[in-house]
C-alpha cells in the first residue's frame, strides 16, 4: 500500500494533525478510564499496585498530550516510532501483570493501531504493528498465564491485529484524501468568489461610468436646448434693433450721430456673431466619423472657449506644425476634449499666465499638448484625475476628463497626463493618423 502523500504546506499539515490528534486525545482517555476501571472494581488482581502505577504513568503523558494539543501543537510529533514503542511496552506490562495474553488488556493494540493510522502514515502503522506483535509475542514467554497457552487464540489476535491496521490505514487514507479534496474544492470555491466580487466591483465601476456619461450627454443636451432658445428669443430683437440703426443711419444726420449708429451696428453684429457660434457649439452633437484637420478642431475650440470669464488677462499661444496628417474622429465631440482641456487651463492659470497648444505628427498619428503655468496638481491627486465624480474644483462635476477619456479612447486615441507640479501641467492627446 503506497504511503499517503506529505501535505503540500504546513498549514495543510497542520489542518489534518488537530483533528486527527483531537480524535486520539479521546480514544486514549477512553481506554484510561476503562482501564481503570476494570483494575480497581471489575476485576482485581494482585499486581493492582502495580497496574495503577503503569496507567498512572500513561495517564502523566495523556495529560501532557492534552496540554500540547490545545496550544495547536502534537506531542512528539517528530517521533512517531517513540511513541508506538512506548505504547507497546505499555501495553505488554498490562497484560504481563494481569493475565498475560488472555487479558482483556490487550484490545489495546487494536487502540493503539488505530491511533497510530489516522496521526501517522502507512508506513509508521505498519511498523508499529511489527512492534505491537513481538509486544505480544514476548508475553508468550513472560510465564504469566492463567490457561494453558492456546496457538489458536496467538495466531488470531496476530490476525486481528493486522486486520485493523490494514482498515484503519485504509479508512485513514479515505479521511485523508476527502479532507483534500475538500479543501481543494474550498479554495477553489473562494477563488471564484474573488473573482465572483472583482467582476462585480468592475461591472460597478462600469455602470458608474455609464451612469456619468449619460449624466452629461443630458446636461449637454439641456444646455443645447437652452442656448438654442436664447439665440432664438434674442436674436430677434437684435436683428429688429440692427435694422433701425441701418435705416436711422441712411438719414441725413451729422457725421458724429453716423459715427455713433455705426459702433452700435458693429456691436450688434458682434452680439449675433457671438450667438451663432454659441448654436452651433450648442447644437445636438454629430456622431459622424469622418477626416478632419485638427487644427480646424482647435480653432473652434478656441472661439468658444474666448467668451470665458476667466480669459481675461491671459494669452493662449498655438503652435501647429504645417505636414499635419487628417484624422477620423467625431469632430464635435473631439471639440469637447479639447475645449475642456482648455477651460481646465484656464482655471488653473492665474492672470498674466500662459496657455501653449502645440499640434504636430508623431507616427503613426498626430500629437496635441495643452500646457499652462498654472498651479499644478498635487501628486496624490494625480492618479485619480480621470476618475468619475473626482474633481479638484470647489464647483466641479468631475465627469471632464473623464468624459474626455472616454471619448478618446473610443477613436482609438489616448489622452494622458504628461507632468503636473507648481510649475504648471501638460496634458497630451494622440490620435491615429486617417
Amino acid at each position: 500500500m503506497s504511503p499517503i502523500p506529505p501535505p503540500q504546506s504546513p498549514a495543510e499539515r497542520i489542518a489534518w494533525e488537530l483533528p486527527a490528534e483531537a480524535i486520539t486525545i479521546r480514544i486514549r482517555w477512553f481506554g484510561l478510564c476503562v482501564g481503570y476501571l476494570f483494575v480497581n472494581f471489575l476485576s482485581p488482581s494482585k499486581h493492582q499496585l502495580e497496574l495503577n502505577g503503569i496507567l498512572a504513568l500513561a495517564t502523566g503523558y495523556a495529560i501532557a498530550d492534552t496540554v500540547w494539543s490545545r496550544r495547536r501543537r502534537v506531542f512528539l510529533s517528530e517521533t512517531p516510532l517513540f511513541v508506538s514503542l512506548m505504547e507497546s511496552i505499555f501495553i505488554g506490562l498490562l497484560c504481563h501483570f494481569d493475565q498475560g495474553i488472555d487479558s482483556l488488556f490487550r484490545f489495546y493494540y487494536l487502540l493503539s493501531l488505530l491511533v497510530c493510522a489516522f496521526r501517522y502514515t502507512p508506513l509508521t502503522t505498519y511498523l508499529t504493528l511489527a512492534l505491537h506483535a513481538l509486544s505480544f509475542s514476548l508475553l508468550v514467554f513472560s510465564g504469566n498465564q492463567s490457561a494453558p497457552i492456546q496457538p489458536a487464540s496467538i495466531l488470531l489476535m496476530l490476525v486481528f491485529m493486522a486486520w485493523v491496521t490494514w482498515a484503519s490505514t485504509a479508512l485513514s487514507m479515505l479521511v485523508h484524501t476527502a479532507g483534500e479534496q475538500l479543501a481543494d474544492l474550498n479554495a477553489e470555491l473562494q477563488r471564484n468568489q474573488k473573482l465572483l466580487e472583482q467582476r462585480i466591483a468592475e461591472r460597478t465601476t462600469e455602470l458608474q461610468q455609464s451612469q456619468a456619461m449619460l449624466v452629461q450627454q443630458e446636461k449637454q443636451a439641456a444646455f443645447g436646448l437652452l442656448a438654442a432658445g436664447i439665440a432664438h428669443e434674442v436674436g430677434n430683437p437684435l436683428a429688429a434693433i440692427s435694422g433701425l440703426v441701418q435705416m436711422m443711419n441712411r438719414k441725413p444726420l451729422d457725421p458724429d450721430m453716423h459715427e455713433r449708429l455705426g459702433l452700435i451696428d458693429e456691436q450688434l453684429r458682434r452680439i449675433q456673431r457671438t450667438l451663432r457660434e454659441l448654436v452651433d457649439f450648442s447644437r445636438p452633437a454629430s456622431r459622424e466619423v469622418r477626416r478632419c484637420d485638427i487644427r480646424e478642431v482647435i480653432k473652434a475650440a478656441l472661439n468658444v472657449a474666448k467668451y470665458y470669464k476667466r480669459m481675461k488677462g491671459k494669452h493662449v499661444d498655438v503652435e501647429y506644425a504645417e505636414d499635419m496628417p487628417d484624422v477620423q474622429i467625431v469632430r464635435d465631440q473631439v471639440l469637447q476634449v479639447f475645449l475642456n482641456l482648455i477651460l481646465n487651463a484656464l482655471d488653473a492659470t492665474q492672470e498674466g499666465g500662459t496657455i501653449h497648444i502645440a499640434a504636430r505628427p508623431a507616427p503613426p498619428g498626430i500629437e496635441i499638448t495643452v500646457k499652462d503655468d498654472g498651479h499644478g496638481v498635487r501628486a496624490e491627486d494625480q492618479p485619480r484625475l480621470f476618475q468619475a465624480y473626482f474633481t479638484t474644483k470647489e464647483t466641479g462635476t468631475g465627469l471632464g476628463l473623464f468624459v474626455c477619456r472616454n471619448i478618446v479612447e473610443s477613436m482609438s486615441g489616448r489622452i494622458e497626463l504628461v507632468e503636473s507640479s507648481p510649475a504648471g501641467t501638460t496634458f497630451r492627446v494622440r490620435f491615429p493618423a486617417a
